[in-house]
């Protein structure tokens, strides 16, 4: 934690306590995503610091895994570039935007499509309820419109640096991710109903993030070259790191190599010189001493000593 920027690493520790959170005062019987949860404007339980709150509570584990994963990859690499007030104001507007998004697209679904204005009750999984306890149940949670806003702004500052993403096999240049993330999602909001993923949220997210990009760089006064710098610097320093990473290791290996090559040679010099001194021995059990070669008994004298 201590190289993650300070924007990022107070993000990631709050999504996380309000997730333990979460479950602390659901003992309680407290529902804390139902209180700080986006629920759709025009139902009761809608309240307007929903639109900041609900960016910062998860519908399980997986949910919050995943959207702290991606913060910490590309936070890091926004916030170096940007700073941490510009960051904090895009990761908030993003957020705000995804939210006001999923909240259009709700309405025009539930009240000008399915045209519910115009009824008092619902049928739900063959229960009939209320209008009202209906819409209370279209909760959104999740910094997910956030997150998709940051990975805009890394796939449009460094639309060049190659990524790799699982499962495909080779890498792939951050604007074409970022493309065909909007298109996965586009296809997913407009031909999927009842997955529980807020797509519209993440295209809300990105178009927010977007609208802001385009302004900045129309009104940047010269800052975006040092910005780019600043990022080009955060990755030629993770580069760096990797490479004396990668020499430390193979000088480690190389020494290692040596040591076990000297090891072995002077194993084999110490036996030669062993089966030497057997043979004059045997030389002097057979013939006496007498018969050694001046060369031989140095060598027995050396031997002794």
């Amino acid at each position: 934690m201590r190289n993650i920027p300070v924007i990022t690493k107070n993000l990631l520790i709050i999504n996380v306590l309000m997730f333990l959170a979460t479950y602390v005062f659901q003992r309680t019987g407290v529902d804390l995503n139902e209180l700080l949860g986006l629920h759709f404007v025009m139902a009761s339980n809608f309240r307007i610091y929903q639109f900041v709150t609900y960016m910062f509570m998860h519908g399980g584990f997986a949910h919050l895994f995943f959207n702290m994963f991606a913060l910490w990859m590309f936070g890091c690499v926004v916030e170096n570039v940007w700073g941490p007030k510009k960051f904090l104001f895009y990761y908030i507007l993003c957020g705000i935007g995804a939210g006001l998004t999923q909240e259009l697209a709700q309405f025009v679904n539930y009240y000008l499509i399915e045209g519910l204005g115009a009824y008092d009750y619902v049928n739900l999984n063959g229960v009939s309820i209320s209008v009202d306890a209906f819409l209370n149940q279209l909760t959104t949670v999740g910094a997910s419109g956030a997150i998709y806003g940051i990975l805009l702004a890394f796939g449009m500052l460094f639309p060049e640096e190659r990524m790799f993403i699982f499962p495909l096999p080779i890498p792939i240049k951050a604007k074409w991710f970022i493309c065909g993330y909007v298109v996965i999602e586009l296809l997913s909001a407009l031909g999927t109903s009842g997955d529980g993923v807020a797509h519209f949220a993440h295209l809300g997210g990105m178009l927010f993030g977007f609208l802001m990009i385009i302004y900045w760089r129309n009104h940047a006064g010269g800052n975006n070259g040092y910005g780019r710098m600043r990022g080009e610097q955060f990755f030629d320093k993770l580069k760096n790191n990797w490479e004396r990473r990668s020499h430390k290791k193979a000088d480690f290996n190389d020494r290692h190599t040596s040591e076990r090559e000297r090891d072995w040679q002077y194993n084999q010099d110490k036996k030669a010189n062993q089966e030497e001194i057997d043979a004059i021995l045997d030389k002097i059990r057979r013939s006496g001493y007498a018969s050694l070669s001046e060369e031989e008994k140095k060598k027995l004298f050396d031997a002794g000593k």
